[in-house]
């Protein structure tokens, strides 16, 4: 089949028929998102949700074979062992090592979600700027008003400007969301430098392509058995497309991305291009152009 000149109803019906083929519980085995399947909890479900979209880079059996080494040194049971864990149970975690992710990163990663989890009872509340603090927060709102206006000088934000200008309502949100995640995040006093880099942002030009995953899990709604729909207050239709090395150079050769580097602005237009077919749920097309890309090798 030709996809040049495919017009946009005949590229639907292919993504369409793509996209039901690959959202389905069999293809959970193998895939990270297996992790927090095997949790009934909320909270453990975003917890080990979350671990499994960072720690997601390489081959996928390496990723799940890491996951559920982490899972084994919380003593299977994360939420409460992240909670009410004390000093001396931190040395199960000591050794932990996943590609450049370390155990000084893990131990931030623990202590972050303590303090967290101890205020709100679900990880949806750290998307939220206006949930977690920021606008009431001086330190907090003057570094996240630098990175919708400009750089930010300091050492955790030395990154170029969003590009709030260029995207629509939805995606403004979205990269908010993404923005306002990170500054967040390293909101414990003497968070470690190398571990900035294990959590993007849009403002940093980053595709955010382990965060936005980890949003599709959380908040689609489709009852297929894969993507939980735990979260309600970020709508399915402001989702971003986590975009990887498959669903890039799929969506390239279906001529869904015209822009040559691949960034953040990169998903801008992957994602307005998948919203033309659905603008209630475009991220439902992450299932064909990564099963095109990973299972069929398109």
């Amino acid at each position: 089949m030709s996809f040049s000149f495919l017009e946009n109803n005949e590229l639907k019906d292919f993504l369409d028929a793509k996209a039901d083929q690959y959202n389905r519980p069999e293809f959970i085995e193998n895939d990270p998102v297996v992790i927090p399947h095997r949790f009934t909890a909320v909270q453990d479900i975003e917890i080990m949700g979350f671990f499994a979209a960072i720690l997601a880079w390489g081959q996928r059996k390496t990723i799940i074979s890491k996951c559920s080494e982490l899972i084994e040194r919380m003593d299977g049971r994360p939420y409460e062992y992240i909670l009410h864990h004390q000093e001396t149970d931190l040395k199960s975690l000591l050794g932990f090592k996943h590609r450049t992710f370390n155990e000084t990163d893990l131990l931030y990663f623990v202590s972050f979600l303590k303090q967290h989890y101890s205020q709100y009872d679900s990880l949806e509340d750290a998307f939220l700027p206006s949930r977690t603090g920021l606008f009431h927060n001086e330190v907090l709102r003057e570094e996240f008003m630098d990175q919708v206006q400009g750089p930010y000088t300091g050492e955790s934000f030395s990154s170029p400007p969003c590009y709030l200008s260029e995207l629509q309502p939805d995606d403004h949100r979205v990269e908010t969301m993404l923005n306002h995640f990170r500054t967040y995040f390293f909101s414990l006093q003497d968070f470690p430098s190398r571990t900035i880099k294990h959590i993007s942002s849009p403002s940093q030009k980053s595709t955010c392509k382990r965060l936005n995953m980890f949003l599709r899990w959380m908040v689609r709604k489709d009852h297929r058995g894969v993507d939980f729909g735990l979260w309600s207050r970020i709508s399915p239709s402001q989702l971003m497309c986590p975009c990887d090395l498959h669903v890039d150079r799929v969506a390239r050769k279906l001529k869904l991305i015209s822009r040559k580097q691949t960034d953040w602005l990169t998903v801008v237009e992957l994602t307005a291009r998948l919203r033309e077919f659905d603008s209630h749920d475009p991220v439902k097309y992450d299932f064909a152009l990564f099963g095109l890309g990973i299972e069929e090798k398109f």
